[in-house]
């Protein structure tokens, strides 16, 4: 990984051609995020695994991608904050390179009826699941649209389209990154970059405990999903085959919505 240090690593793309550049993956210390972190390092791309105060978890996925035949490295930052874009991403890119592939992942819930949501909890979600997205791809965007190639997921939720009661500010939250997705696809897409969502549904993380029992009984599939599940959707609209898939949500709930 030293040796990689201040130069453009090469990731190889489905046609076996190299490609310069980096992945970055925001809260990829457990759950989905390190399930997308592992997907894409083993697709070829060198991995930024962010995280805000896990480092354990983020240094355990850096070592299994690495012990698989990966690069990565654990990049420390708190996406929320308006100030970490430019830090996360100079640390990797003198690392590994541009960001050429972006994974928007880091998210938070504070739920209570909308009665009970303090101005602090629905900031806070605010704050993390759709403004941070937004800065963070901000910062992505100029050396993609340069490179003309970029891939950029936002994990979004299947409630951003649809009514979860106790759960307001979350589902502002994803609904407003569906909303970004579409928009900041439709503006970048000549410059061959991609901006896509997936939203999951039950998924079973630690963002979901609590609840997976008592909504299972409503998923088609009978099953919550596994992070595995979302970070094989991510993989796809990371990769060369998706060129043409811009600019949509590709919902992985199990039947949920159906």
């Amino acid at each position: 990984m030293g040796a990689e240090s201040g130069e453009q690593a090469n990731a190889v793309n489905g046609q076996g051609q190299a490609r310069e550049g980096a992945a970055l993956v925001t809260g990829a210390s457990r759950g989905i995020g390190a399930a997308c972190a592992t997907r894409l390092a083993a697709g070829g791309w060198p991995v930024g695994v962010n995280y805000r105060s896990d480092s354990e978890g983020a240094e355990q996925v850096v070592q299994a991608i690495e012990e698989a035949g990966g690069r990565a490295v654990a990049l420390r930052g708190d996406v929320a904050d308006p100030e970490a874009a430019d830090p996360l991403f100079e640390a990797l890119e003198e690392e590994f390179g541009s960001v050429m592939v972006l994974v928007n992942n880091a998210g938070v819930r504070a739920d209570a009826l909308a009665l009970q949501i303090e101005d602090d909890d629905w900031q806070r979600v605010i704050d993390t699941n759709l403004s941070a997205v937004f800065r963070i791809t901000r910062r992505a965007l100029t050396p993609m649209m340069s490179a003309r190639f970029g891939r950029i997921v936002n994990i979004a939720s299947v409630v951003g389209a649809k009514a979860n009661p106790g759960q307001a500010n979350y589902a502002a939250s994803k609904a407003g990154v569906i909303g970004m997705t579409k928009t900041v696809a439709a503006e970048v897409a000549r410059r061959g970059v991609t901006v896509n969502a997936v939203a999951p549904g039950l998924v079973e993380t630690e963002l979901t405990e609590g609840v997976a029992e008592e909504m299972v009984k409503a998923v088609p599939a009978r099953r919550a999903g596994t992070p595995e599940d979302v970070a094989a959707c991510v993989g796809f609209l990371a990769s060369e085959e998706a060129a043409y898939v811009t600019g949509v949500t590709l919902t992985v709930d199990g039947g949920l919505s159906a």
